[in-house]
């Protein structure tokens, strides 16, 4: 199925409280004919410290699997089962019966998809599942469940598909999280580093139109192909790397999006495995973070570890502008929690009195209050790690707090 840069989804049901802070999962995907067996695919999970998968439909043998490993999971509603969903009454309850309620709790099924991609499915049957607020609340209230279930939207984001469309305007760095001078959007006046960030804020802003302020979005799939047709502009295995590892190290670092900074995100890669037998273009068999034999297509962190031995700081890079550096100092003091009085007129790190020192210190109490785990000195790419200790005047910058 042809991708969009960016589609609402419209449901994501919550079973459990949706978690608060960063969060990386891994769509699980299984149209191929040489995957491993569910059970290994469980012990791949485990191994790489992925503890959230999400499937695109509810087969019984992957549920299994599942059981006992302390994953969380979220099971799909196909599309073809939409129709029956929003016009029969008992349709929800017998199939939350035989597809949720038989596999939990030992199977932690957090969350029900309904539907993928709908808006983009060639059968799209929108306009008869949705006609009413009555049939899309059906799987609000599930028994055997903390209550009230939650309604999240979820959708699916994919720079790759906007940069690989306008290549020639959107910098590849700008889509890849990478050092780049960001781009002001003009509708909102805020300054974007990230075109992942960007669709993120276009969808907050459409809820927000619809007086949803408050609402979390799940993005369920977002993702970067390692092969692609010639005229797939961006699809290599470095840039694949390049954009899920960074995402990784974005999401993990904790905090949100320009327009909602303290909207931790919940985020699903695409995917785990290339598939074999997906229609369309090459890229389409080509999303895996691993191959069937279960090696690595590329190498890239799916936890928060510390990649130092040692003492390590955070500082600012001085080349990046004074505007980003100032950006990300308010934030850093602001919404971010780091300790910023010691860099205040007439206190001890005060002098020099220069943006990059003070960005450095804040940067610093930021990654050290988070326990230097990775992704915590990024800031848009505005800082870097040093394993010597900063010098900036008489200024001591702390390794603890």
């Amino acid at each position: 199925m042809e991708r969009l840069a960016f589609s609402c989804l419209v449901l994501f049901i919550s079973l459990l409280p949706v978690a608060d802070a960063g969060s990386i999962g891994v769509n699980y995907g299984r149209i191929a004919n040489n995957l491993p067996s569910a059970s290994k695919v469980v012990s791949l999970l485990k191994s790489q410290g992925l503890n959230r998968v999400k499937l695109f439909d509810s087969d019984p043998a992957v549920l299994k699997a599942l059981s006992g490993s302390g994953i969380k999971v979220t099971v799909g509603l196909p599309n073809e089962l939409l129709f029956a969903a929003a016009g029969t009454k008992s349709f929800a309850s017998t199939w939350v019966q035989n597809n949720v309620a038989a596999y939990h709790p030992s199977t932690q099924i957090e969350a029900i998809a309904v539907g993928n991609e709908v808006f983009v499915d060639p059968h799209n049957t929108t306009r008869r599942v949705f006609p009413t607020r009555s049939s899309r609340i059906r799987f609000q209230t599930l028994v055997g469940f903390p209550s009230p279930n939650r309604v999240v939207p979820h959708g699916n984001a994919y720079p790759f598909f906007a940069y690989a469309s306008n290549s020639h305007d959107i910098p590849l760095d700008y889509a890849l999280f990478r050092e780049n001078p960001g781009v002001v959007d003009a509708g909102n006046g805020l300054r974007y580093f990230s075109l992942f960030d960007a669709q993120i804020d276009a969808v907050f802003a459409a809820m927000s139109a619809l007086k949803y302020d408050d609402i979390k979005v799940v993005v369920t799939e977002t993702g970067w192909p390692s092969k692609g047709d010639e005229n797939e502009v961006g699809a290599s295995i470095p840039n694949a790397a390049a954009y899920n590892g960074n995402l990784v190290r974005r999401i993990l670092s904790g905090g949100g999006t320009p327009l909602r900074p303290k909207a931790d995100l919940t985020v699903y890669l695409f995917a785990l495995f290339n598939e074999n037998k997906k229609n369309g273009s090459t890229s389409e068999r080509n999303y895996g973070l691993f191959y069937p034999t279960e090696d690595r297509v590329y190498d890239i962190p799916f936890y928060p570890t510390n990649s130092w031995s040692g003492n390590t700081w955070c500082v600012a890079k001085g080349d990046v502008g004074k505007e980003k550096l100032q950006s990300a100092l308010e934030y850093a003091c602001g919404e971010g929690g780091a300790d910023c009085h010691p860099i205040q007129p007439g206190a001890t790190c005060y002098n020099p009195n220069t943006v990059e020192a003070h960005a450095s210190f804040a940067f610093n109490s930021f990654y050290q209050k988070k326990n230097r785990g990775m992704g915590t000195c990024y800031f848009g790419g505005a800082a870097y790690v040093v394993s010597q200790p900063p010098r900036y005047g008489s200024c001591e910058f702390p390794t603890g707090y």
